[in-house]
């Protein structure tokens, strides 16, 4: 692998405690899918390959895994319309999109179909499998975050303020946990830039604002304040 798609800067093995689960590697180059491969295998994890979209979708569907790493260029069937297509029969599935596309709205558009996260090449090593670990750890994820009469379920990501359970994307679970998570506070839109799309500037368009709209469009309109001259602020009464 060349150094254009990976720093190899791994803690050693024993600094770590790694939860180990089955993962299905889609990447179509060879040497992505070794290096990786043998780092994931180091780490107690077992791993399958697909060096298509096609095949990974194919083997995603007919298998059981913890997560699927998946790029998105590859030939024949792309990794977005694999992604959307397995995201639409296992909604449950945990998808990490490992891709040199760093565009805001590429990333955007695969956590609002449901990809847990998203890592750009080139990448750390040492941070890949972090975020390996992260996903198969599950810290949370039966967890139920309340604000007033606002519920919000972590696993499930879905939000409850007394109607019953409401579906929420990726992008508007975490910008609300993020709100939630400072009830009282004002959240900047740079604070949220940074924290959920992962942006230290301005994209050029509102996607904070669009996100906030949905939210409250689902959840009732009282339910965010906005703070002008500083940002948003969840209603905690």
């Amino acid at each position: 692998m060349t150094a254009d798609h990976v720093t190899d800067d791994t803690c050693p093995a024993q600094a770590r405690s790694v939860a180990r689960g089955r993962i299905l590697l889609v990447d179509d180059e060879q040497a992505i899918r070794s290096a990786l491969g043998r780092a994931l295998r180091a780490e107690g994890h077992t791993v399958d390959f697909a060096e298509t979209g096609s095949d990974g979708l194919r083997q995603a569907m007919a298998g059981s895994y913890d997560l699927v790493i998946l790029d998105l260029l590859m030939p024949g069937t792309d990794g977005r319309t694999a992604l959307r297509q397995l995201l639409r029969d296992r909604p449950a599935q945990a998808v990490l999109v490992l891709s040199c596309l760093a565009d805001v709205k590429c990333k955007v558009e695969c956590l609002e179909l449901g990809a847990r996260d998203y890592l750009t090449k080139p990448f750390s090593l040492a941070e890949l499998l972090a975020r390996v670990h992260t996903q198969l750890r599950g810290e949370g994820l039966g967890a139920v975050i309340r604000v007033g009469e606002l519920r919000l379920h972590v696993g499930r990501m879905e939000a409850d303020i007394g109607r019953g359970p409401t579906p929420l994307t990726r992008l508007e679970f975490l910008v609300l946990r993020e709100l939630m998570e400072h009830a009282g506070q004002s959240v900047s839109r740079g604070r949220l830039l940074a924290s959920v799309w992962g942006l230290d500037f301005e994209p050029g368009s509102n996607i904070v604002g669009v996100c906030v709209r949905r939210l409250r469009t689902k959840l009732g309109d009282h339910i965010i304040r906005t703070v002008r001259g500083e940002g948003y602020q969840l209603a905690t009464r």
